[in-house]
């Protein structure tokens, strides 16, 4: 065990001895996510690097502090990716922040979510002890898979140490078109290309603008291109500025993330879950619409049971993703089945109850 590693198993095994809360850390780039964060620093930054990558097996294993702009720099060199397209937040973000929020990019509904990507890691439950669990390979499925547990854990149930993820090839083509169109016949629209197999990878609408991201075999992206040239009046966007506009969607800034600091949202943005094909949802604020209609972005100073209830009403769920005034209440309430198994699993791997107090829910 290295020497940054073993500084944090003895700081985790001084907590549980104390029963003193911990705040995992990695660049901080998420405080803004969850709870407030709550206990002693417990910082990660210095288990950086890439341990082992083998491009023939598509297969990384780094380790938490490690950044995503270093790992994706890396993998570009081989031509492959993160398909998910996590957040970065401007440069800082970490492999072992990644895993633990669980957030991925506009690409989440045509490739999967963080935790389909994990393959194994490691991690420093609450005895002091460092585990392992998964593998280096795709085909291990072996035993309770605590590795995908982990994503948008939170930390609440350990300090993960690496992290092994598949990292599949880049496609081959892209192309980005816009087209004017409003919300409901947007998100039809979306939902009758992905039916009828066209390629989409991403889509987003907002300002009555819906933007499209094909990928894949050069032939099949200029084909489903042409179609919609062809039927829908859509535009080409050049790719310096498709680039600049998903990069901006996936990190979370430019002007609907209030990237502009002249000018300051007051109201809470939201992030509702809904099926797929649900139709507009009864709201006033502005709304960004993600993954085929399945996210739903919204900035509303409507009472958070409000919210709640119209995500729950469409089959979904919200959660208060940014400027909430009470962050006790970020995420919806579990039943209590779901909440037993929590406490079951916090119980297990921080039985002291050290790991990140309240940043998952206010009683975990």
């Amino acid at each position: 065990m290295d020497s940054p590693l073993q500084r944090l198993v003895d700081q985790v095994r001084s907590a549980q001895a104390s029963r003193s809360p911990v705040c995992i850390r990695g660049s901080g780039s998420k405080d803004f996510y969850g709870g407030p964060p709550a206990g002693t620093p417990l910082h990660v930054g210095e288990l950086q690097g890439i341990c082992s990558y083998e491009p023939t097996e598509m297969v990384v294993t780094a380790r938490a502090g490690t950044t995503l702009v270093e790992l994706e720099h890396a993998l570009a060199e081989h031509g492959q990716c993160l398909a998910f397209e996590p957040p970065r937040y401007g440069g800082s973000g970490t492999v072992g922040g990644m895993v633990a929020a669980g957030l991925a990019g506009p690409a989440r509904a045509a490739v999967g979510g963080v935790r389909d990507f994990v393959l194994g890691l490691s991690m420093i439950d609450g005895r002091g002890e460092l585990l392992q669990f998964g593998g280096q390979v795709m085909k291990n499925v072996a035993g309770y898979d605590i590795s995908r547990v982990m994503a948008g854990s939170l930390g609440v149930l350990g300090v993960i140490a690496e992290v092994s993820l598949k990292v599949p090839p880049m496609a081959a083509a892209r192309q980005t078109l816009a087209m004017p169109l409003d919300q409901k016949a947007a998100i039809e629209t979306v939902q009758q290309w992905t039916t009828a197999a066209m390629p989409v990878r991403a889509s987003a609408w907002h300002g009555g603008i819906l933007h499209v991201r094909l990928e894949g075999a050069q032939a099949a992206v200029e084909s489903g291109a042409q179609r919609l040239l062809a039927s829908h009046g859509a535009t080409v966007l050049e790719p310096v500025a498709a680039n600049v506009f998903w990069n901006h969607l996936r990190d979370q800034t430019g002007a609907f993330f209030n990237a502009n600091p002249t000018q300051t949202r007051t109201e809470t943005l939201w992030r509702l879950s809904v099926p797929l094909a649900h139709p507009p949802l009864p709201t006033d604020g502005d709304t960004l619409v993600e993954w085929g209609g399945a996210l739903r972005w919204l900035y509303s100073n409507a009472p958070a049971s409000q919210i709640r209830a119209i995500a729950a009403k469409a089959g979904g769920h919200a959660t208060a993703f940014r400027g909430a005034t009470d962050r006790t209440e970020v995420f919806d309430p579990l039943p209590q089945v779901l909440e037993r198994i929590h406490r079951d699993l916090k119980a297990a791997f921080d039985p002291a109850g050290i790991f990140n107090p309240g940043r998952l829910y206010p009683w975990l």
